[in-house]
């Protein structure tokens, strides 16, 4: 009989073991429309899962980018049809209150596109990243190409490290959290960097 699954990934035992595939499909699309469920702890405890053999590894991986990929997509949907009038009516109901919505998308704004890859990996800018890409204008393309880059390393990252990891996943996945802190802000300092040599570029050839 395989471990139980450790720390805080083991209140989701009981959903993952009677739902499987449908679980981890389910818990990251509602996730990444707004909806405060634990789209990256199932991810993680359906990794361990797939290491002592209960999932198969590569079915989870292709269920979470999908369904990471559909449910901002469905997020960016809502940001584009509703505006900002829908986002601050019933965005409350999923902790999205206005002062939260406009400081995330004025950081949004300030960093455009590749902000969308690098939010997967951002707690609350995960779950407000395709309404806040619709609300603001962001052409859909250009949001599906920089967002399934996300998912693809978001989910990557986690489902590895879980299936190799095992029952140590907690602790790493506290560790890397630590940090995380400190790779958004050398990711918004590259982003500046780009951004500065791009006008002075612009301005040297004017």
């Amino acid at each position: 009989m395989s471990p139980p699954l450790p720390g805080p990934l083991a209140q989701l035992e009981p959903l993952l073991g009677h739902y499987g595939y449908w679980a981890v499909g389910a818990v990251v699309f509602v996730e990444d429309f707004g909806v405060p469920a634990p789209g990256e702890t199932i991810l993680l405890a359906a990794g361990v899962y797939a290491g002592t053999g209960r999932l198969n590894v590569v079915a989870v991986a292709v269920i979470a980018f999908v369904a990471a990929v559909a449910g901002d997509n469905l997020g960016y949907l809502i940001g584009r049809v509703g505006g900002r009038a829908f986002v601050h009516r019933w965005g409350k109901y999923v902790f999205l209150t206005p002062k939260r919505f406009e400081a995330a998308e004025a950081f949004f704004t300030r960093h455009g596109g590749k902000i969308v890859t690098v939010a997967r990996f951002v707690e609350g800018l995960r779950q407000a990243n395709g309404v806040i890409a619709g609300t603001t204008g962001m052409h859909w393309r250009r949001f599906l190409a920089f967002n399934a880059l996300g998912a693809a390393l978001w989910v990557g990252l986690w489902t590895t490290l879980a299936y190799l990891a095992g029952n140590h996943i907690t602790t790493i996945y506290d560790e890397i959290r630590h940090y995380q802190l400190y790779v958004v802000i050398a990711v918004a300092v590259l982003l500046a960097a780009f951004v500065v040599r791009h006008v002075v570029r612009r301005r040297g050839q004017r």
